[in-house]
């Protein structure tokens, strides 16, 4: 019997309504995804290289980043909080671009004139400009979405903040590039493993350079470590969801830990390693910051005072020495002819220590009996010795009594006391060896000291806090009445006895590792005791998000005032919110789901598949064409791989901004950009999620509308970022003073 033929139906469908085939949607993509990265490329780099040479001044921290940028060039020695590379990376473009490292930076507002500062600003202002591509590929790659990853883009384009903070010589351009380079770098991998793409060289590739933007965005600045963990915390997901993948075998998931553990962590390492090797070398010339660091540090330094040293091993009395306190980061210690005010205990000389080197730091060794001994006898100095400390410059005593300490109430008034060497017997103190024996004699550099107030039994400190103006902001020195204080260890650095035969000290000149745990502890240090200059404008976490007030750059006749888009930033904040609601709801949703499976699953009648009649040039299956296209080879929906992307940017906005809460340092506003980027890029995410469900031609509608906003706002509040002038915006005359929505913005 011959089969009977049964005609098909005739197609009512037409054919824009047919779904593409595979190789037709990949060129149709492809091409919007060129067509979008030219627009994003071109308008990025339009707005950030017009006038970007202007205003021909110096414009805030510049002062401190392009000077260090001269002191690389110089070869100039200097202590700065930050880690090396944002600085050696400015020196290196002003070197390239024909600065010669001469111009002094003093402070803002001072002229460039003839000086060659446009290289660096080029440089700073070409890694601002490529946040935005890095962004917007960034977000395409998280949700396959032209209009999320266009969107997020925007939001960084438009934003008059980034504007500014891009344009400057500055260490921010240069961090957030190279932290948006370890998101982008994150997301590339995750890519590359789900397409199947494990140890390819392009796997590889990816890799590395995720490891090297890590290592690059740290030894920026330490705040690079919120993205370490981010990417850290991504990675540990990515393998538990590899070990829970049964279709792999074990090995499978070890093989991933020991290659990403190679390319993100020991790599990195080495590499941070590797910038401070080159960092320590280059400043090999003594500088303003030697003062900082212990005296086998400053060895190292050629200029300095111990580099190749030559002076007596032993300090007898009569030597002239400076005596540095021991610690990390510690000061000489140091006199003037200033008193302590009323109120601060007796009004004596102060004594202080000070972080760089001057004739004020230098002190005389007295017997406690005698004024001096005879010229030609020479005895050295022994653990448990009684001795006067003579301000050779004031010609006053070493000394302590009852009186409280200025700042550090529990402990004893340190002073200057006597004239021309004479005082009473406050000024008698006991030097004893750090672990040291009767008779043992004290070395320079060497042999760590205390000294004990010999009628109080205190011992000489410096407290670590910072004195007020009438101490020209130096270091309290007080004496401890606990004399297991740490911080009362002191070494002699500079010494001078014409009976003493001098020696060689570069025998104690430390290597390379002793120089660089020194220099972390140190930076660690000043980081942790930033205050606030007098009169400077500092701000709060909860002041950042919500754009409460700004920063001037420039305060001359040619204002410019960092303050975020207030568009951008406010609805950043709907969306950030938003999604916390929708990732919340969809979370119950889930739960409830999988109870519900769980019910059916118990003894439901298994439910028959409907068939539907198709025509013949429909594909079997397109009646679910949606869901198919919306599936992704990772086996989520695109609205569950927009939610997941959004999760992570959200948890990268978090690292980024919650842990300044907890911060005793100074903080300032442009500390929150970090952050800022990742919110950005989730509102493109969230904005897309919301209208996905919507008409096409109203999600059109609805992006060509927010991105028109954007587009205004910016052109509103763009004189921030190029100049201003004439009045403030305070003053109705004012071209500006309409837009003065808070009355905290000072422009």
């Amino acid at each position: 019997m011959a089969a009977s033929v049964v005609k098909a139906p005739k197609c009512t469908r037409k054919p824009k309504d047919l779904p593409k085939t595979e190789p037709a949607r990949l060129n149709d993509d492809n091409w919007r995804w060129w067509a979008f990265m030219g627009a994003v490329l071109l308008i990025t780099f339009a707005t950030r290289f017009y006038k970007v040479t202007e205003p021909d001044h110096i414009c805030w921290d510049e002062t401190h980043f392009g000077k260090m940028g001269s002191w690389y060039i110089n070869r100039t020695f200097f202590f700065d909080v930050h880690p090396p590379l944002g600085k050696m990376l400015i020196g290196l473009s002003g070197y390239l671009t024909g600065y010669n490292g001469t111009f002094p930076f003093e402070k803002p507002g001072d002229k460039y004139n003839e000086t060659r500062y446009q290289g660096m600003r080029y440089f700073c202002t070409t890694l601002g400009a490529l946040i935005m591509p890095m962004g917007f590929d960034t977000v395409y790659d998280l949700t396959r979405s032209h209009e999320a990853a266009l969107l997020s883009a925007a939001y960084l384009i438009f934003d008059v903040g980034m504007l500014t903070l891009n344009q400057y010589i500055l260490l921010d351009p240069i961090l957030l590039f190279f932290m948006m380079g370890s998101v982008w770098g994150m997301v590339k991998i995750s890519k590359c493993t789900a397409a199947g793409g494990s140890y390819t060289a392009r796997w590889w590739l990816w890799l590395l350079l995720t490891g090297t933007m890590l290592s690059c965005t740290i030894s920026v600045k330490f705040v690079g470590l919120f993205v370490v963990l981010l990417v850290g915390l991504h990675t540990a997901s990515e393998l538990w969801m590899i070990l829970g993948d049964l279709r792999k075998p074990i090995v499978e998931t070890g093989k991933q830990i020991a290659c990403r553990a190679v390319a993100l962590i020991i790599w990195p390492i080495l590499l941070y390693t590797f910038f401070f090797y080159i960092h320590l070398s280059v400043l090999n010339r003594s500088g303003n910051g030697d003062g900082f660091y212990s005296s086998a540090f400053q060895s190292r330094l050629i200029g300095n005072s111990l580099y190749n040293a030559s002076m007596p091993r032993d300090v007898a009395y009569g030597s002239l020495v400076t005596i540095k306190n021991h610690k990390t980061g510690g000061g000489y210690l140091h006199s003037h002819a200033h008193l302590y005010p009323k109120g601060s205990g007796a009004r004596q000389q102060q004594i202080t220590t000070y972080t760089h080197k001057d004739d004020n730091n230098i002190w005389l060794i007295k017997p406690y009996n005698k004024p001096a001994l005879p010229k030609d006898e020479l005895r050295l100095l022994q653990h448990g010795d009684l001795l006067r400390l003579e301000h050779l410059v004031t010609k006053r005593n070493l000394h302590s009594h009852s009186e409280p300490a200025p700042m550090t109430k529990k402990h004893l008034q340190v002073t200057g006391y006597g004239e021309l060497g004479v005082g009473d017997a406050n000024d008698v103190w006991r030097v004893l060896i750090v672990g040291g024996k009767p008779n043992e004699t004290i070395h320079t550099v060497t042999s760590r000291l205390m000294f004990v107030h010999y009628l109080q039994n205190c011992a000489l400190t410096s407290s670590g806090k910072q004195l007020p103006k009438w101490g020209f902001e130096q270091q309290e020195v007080s004496c401890n009445l606990n004399v297991r204080d740490k911080n009362a260890q002191w070494n002699v650095e500079d010494n001078q006895h014409k009976l003493l035969p001098s020696v060689s000290f570069s025998i104690y000149a430390p290597g390379f590792f002793a120089r660089f745990l020194e220099s972390h502890a140190v930076m660690l240090q000043g980081n942790a005791g930033l205050k606030p200059k007098e009169g400077e404008i500092t701000s709060q976490p909860w002041q950042w998000p919500i754009n409460y007030r700004g920063q001037f750059f420039s305060g001359t006749s040619y204002r410019i005032y960092l303050l975020g888009n207030p568009i951008i930033w406010w609805s950043n904040l709907i969306f950030l919110l938003l999604f916390v609601v929708v990732f919340l709801y969809n979370a119950v949703l889930e739960q409830r789901r999988a109870g519900q499976a769980a019910l059916h699953a118990t003894g439901q009648p298994e439910e028959l598949a409907a068939t539907t009649e198709l025509c013949s040039c429909c594909p079997a299956g397109s009646d679910q064409q949606k869901s198919a296209e919306d599936t992704t080879t990772t086996g989520l929906s695109d609205s569950a791989m927009s939610l997941r992307a959004a999760a992570w940017l959200f948890i990268g906005w978090l690292l980024h901004y919650l842990p300044f809460w907890a911060m005793g340092r100074v903080l300032y506003f442009h500390h929150y950009f970090p952050a800022l980027i990742f919110n950005s890029l989730l509102t493109g995410i969230m904005f897309n999620y919301i209208i996905r469900s919507l008409p096409r031609w109203l999600q059109h509608v609805l992006l060509g509308t927010l991105l028109s906003v954007l587009v205004y706002s910016f052109v509103l509040f763009s004189p921030l970022a190029y100049g201003m002038s004439g009045p403030l915006a305070n003053e109705p005359n004012s071209t500006m003073h309409n837009l003065k929505w808070l009355a905290t913005w000072e422009f």
